[in-house]
């Protein structure tokens, strides 16, 4: 019965209630946007960096992530890697990487370079890891090829099909070099990797640095979120003094503050809509109690209390968040709709070396993160209003209809 109520109440003041409803509504709709597509960014991102570089376990020798990079030749792994993959979940792959520094010579130009040896049948598969620019990725037949990151080949004024000379030092001292095709160029998202970075396959890297073995062991799994779950059983199963397994999350930091830094101006965001709604809410509510004074007398002289004068215009306040929440998330459902057929291309974020298709994620929990932003903002500007009206003395409120 309150509820029917609170409804016919808003509906009396249809115009000041649709006004709420849409300062509610477009509230909601530029949160979520914002939110979803912060997420769809910042997935693609997470994906980008998975793939590309950490996987989502790494194993590699105690100290390799403190110390490796200044003397990587004191923490290799066997050539064989010793990790069941049924420990894994289904569907999930291993695969070893071997670090090498070194120069890269094409014509009159050489340039020092970092990279990766790689098991082509395994790793560096789709455009979420490397998108390819020209020529192709490494395939499992190649030995003598590589690709090169774009800023690097444009440093190098290279094309796929034409050959560069690599030089590297072995851990003896020795100078290790080879030459290579130019498979392919790629783009990742870090504009200061491409600049820098090739990739070859295992074996060559193996031959070049005349070792055996991996830096690391780098696990996929079909499933992000299935990362911490398999954590655990990777790690009781490799001793502790002879393998450190690391997850994704600990090894990306510049994910990690770039994540932080936008979640900072995502709670920017909500607290301007929660503002908004503040101010619009508590205004439509004072009206409503001003314009109703000689009802609400009326109705307490017939035996309501004046709690139940409170809760009715609390319920009222409630009824406009969760209408005007529900409005707005249907609003920006729409806008990810529209923006999945337009297929805006977006220019890539500081530091970032390529551009992403602009994209809602929309999730249950953000969902149901703005509906209680809304009704809790709502109730609670409706509260002084509200207050004020079961506070009034009758006989006053009565006389007001005069």
């Amino acid at each position: 019965m309150s509820l029917l109520l609170a409804l016919r109440n808003l509906r009396r003041q249809f115009r000041r209630s649709l006004t709420a409803l849409l300062s509610i509504g477009f509230g909601v709709t530029a949160l979520l946007v914002a939110t979803g597509f912060n997420a769809a960014m910042f997935e693609e991102f997470r994906e980008a960096t998975i793939r590309s570089q950490f996987g989502h376990l790494q194993v590699t020798r105690p100290g390799f992530q403190e110390r490796g990079r200044s003397d990587p030749w004191a923490y290799l792994l066997p050539a064989d890697v010793a990790l069941d993959p049924a420990l894994l979940p289904s569907g999930s792959t291993i695969s070893p990487r071997l670090l090498l520094n070194g120069l890269v010579s094409f014509g009159e130009r050489t340039l020092p370079f970092m990279s990766e040896g790689i098991d082509p049948a395994r790793d560096m598969l789709d455009d979420r890891s490397l998108r390819i620019e020209q020529g192709r990725r490494l395939g499992p037949a190649d030995h003598r090829h590589v690709v090169l990151g774009e800023g690097l080949a444009r440093q190098l004024e290279v094309e796929p099909g034409e050959s560069v000379v690599l030089l590297v030092n072995t851990p003896t001292g020795q100078l290790g070099a080879a030459e290579a095709e130019v498979a392919g160029v790629f783009s990742s998202f870090s504009q200061e990797f491409d600049d820098a970075a090739l990739l070859l396959p295992l074996s060559l890297a193996r031959e070049l640095a005349q070792v055996e073995g991996a830096h690391a062991w780098l696990v996929f799994l079909q499933d992000t979120s299935a990362t911490a779950s398999a954590l655990g059983p990777v790690r009781n199963a490799l001793p502790a003094d002879e393998f450190d397994v690391q997850p994704w999350y600990t090894l990306a930091e510049f994910y990690a503050r770039a994540s932080a830094l936008f979640q900072q101006q995502l709670d920017l965001v909500k607290g301007i809509v929660v503002f908004i709604i503040l101010l619009g809410i508590g205004n439509t509510m004072m009206m409503s109690v001003l314009e109703r004074t000689g009802e609400i007398g009326t109705v307490m002289a017939l035996g309501n209390t004046r709690a139940s004068v409170l809760r009715g215009f609390l319920l009222e306040g409630a009824l406009l968040g969760l209408l005007g929440a529900v409005l707005g998330v249907l609003v920006a459902l729409g806008v990810g709709q529209l923006l999945a057929l337009a297929g805006i291309e977006m220019p890539p974020p500081p530091t970032f070396a390529r551009s992403y298709d602009a994209a809602l994620l929309i999730t249950p929990p953000m969902v149901l993160e703005v509906l209680l932003i809304a009704i809790v903002t709502t109730t609670l500007a409706s509260f002084y209003p509200a207050w004020r009206a079961s506070r009034m003395e009758i006989v006053e409120a009565i006389r007001h209809v005069r």
